[in-house]
């Protein structure tokens, strides 16, 4: 069977990979919704604690560079293993 790029990118056929996307949206909404999640709350939210993020960055100097670097450190630990697993069992694509 041809593959095209867009095939081989999305998986499956792209009707059949949306229509996936939209039922696990969908899923995915009614129970977030469920335990009470608003979409509109938590994007602001996050946007608010972006913008906190780059303010503590900006005025802490050489202490805020050293908590990244832990940060990325303790957060390598955990994702390049585990990255590495799944790219060797075949299970990221």
């Amino acid at each position: 069977m041809d593959r095209t790029a867009l095939t081989r990118f999305t998986g499956a056929s792209p009707m059949r990979t949306l229509a996936w996307l939209v039922f696990l949206s969908v899923v995915v909404g009614f129970v977030l919704e469920t335990i009470g999640l608003d979409p509109v709350t938590f994007v602001g939210r996050l946007i608010g604690n972006i913008d906190r993020f780059v303010d503590w960055v900006l005025h802490l100097g050489t202490d805020a560079i050293m908590r990244l670097l832990r940060y990325l450190l303790w957060g390598g630990v955990l994702v390049v293993p585990v990255w590495l697993i799944l790219r060797l069992t075949g299970r990221a694509r």
